[in-house]
């Protein structure tokens, strides 16, 4: 298959100014990882000039092999560093941030997929700062509800798991462990075990298909979903699948109208949106806060 060419409108701002720079330096001194940097995040200059940045834990390895995550992915021996809980709380203290998103690798090398770790990442932070909005953008565990309990019990204000494309290409672009109606059951079991904001995320240009989108798009309602948000493909390198096709800007904002009409309650749909968005953040910020006023 021939490689396309990139259009315009996918062309990201370099990295720049003093913000990214001081960021990118207090990650590296506290050892902590990022999905921006992890993933190749084309926003990775506007978020990081901005203040924001999503903080992956548990290491920058994962154990699955997700065909089109840049991640790098290796038989780990089930250990974890237990002083990163600490140095995360740190890192988000410093960027005085009101709106946090906390990921991380999957670790199936650990009896609870690293769920005890998460929530206490969460309690530190949220022990830090009583006033923080925080984010999981969790694994799926590989479905346990055990785990997602855990998780759930350190009270994120949004938990997010990614379904990344539809089910029939599931199997091609995800790593065999993961699945289209396991992702589905964990963002179903999050929404009732804590009627928690549940949010997911398709990536397009994959060679999925406009029914399949819909199709989706039903299913992630059908378990209560609140918030989806759709981005380009974009091959992080050789190894990794092709782009079948290049979305355009217009196809994003019919997929914008259509998830709309579906209920969801936010949208974010374009070429360079990523699963976590900065004009997402400042809404959820906005609607968290104002439920915990009426609590």
């Amino acid at each position: 298959m021939p490689t396309l060419q990139k259009p315009k409108w996918l062309r990201a701002k370099l990295p720049h100014g003093d913000k990214y720079f001081e960021l990118s330096n207090m990650f590296k001194e506290l050892g902590l990882a990022t999905v921006c940097k992890e993933a190749k995040c084309p926003n990775i200059g506007e978020c990081w000039s901005g203040g924001t940045a999503t903080i992956m834990i548990m290491g920058d390895t994962c154990t699955r092999g997700c065909k089109f995550c840049n991640v790098k992915t290796a038989k780990l021996d089930g250990t974890l560093d237990k002083l990163e809980p600490y140095r995360v709380g740190i890192a988000v203290s410093k960027m005085a941030l009101d709106y946090v998103v906390l990921t991380s690798v999957d670790r199936d090398d650990l009896e609870d997929g690293g769920a005890l770790h998460f929530a206490k990442t969460v309690e530190v932070i949220k022990t830090n700062n009583k006033k923080i909005v925080v984010e999981v953008l969790a694994p799926d565990f590989q479905g346990n509800i055990k785990d997602l309990k855990t998780i759930l019990s350190s009270n994120p204000d949004v938990f997010a798991h990614n379904i990344e494309t539809v089910e029939r290409l599931t199997p091609k672009v995800r790593d065999m462990r993961s699945g289209f109606r396991q992702s589905l059951f964990v963002l179903e079991q999050a929404k009732k075990l804590s009627n928690v904001y549940t949010k997911s995320s398709l990536m397009l240009g994959l060679g999925e298909r406009k029914n399949e989108i819909l199709s989706a798009l039903k299913d992630l309602r059908s378990v209560g979903c609140d918030v989806v948000t759709f981005g380009q493909y974009l091959r992080p390198a050789k190894r990794f699948l092709p782009v079948v096709e290049y979305i355009t800007p217009e196809e994003f904002d019919y997929w914008k109208e259509v998830s709309e009409s579906l209920g969801f309650m936010y949208v974010a749909s374009g070429p360079l949106v990523r699963s976590s968005y900065r004009a997402y953040e400042f809404f959820m910020n906005s609607v968290v806060r104002q439920r915990r006023e009426n609590a």
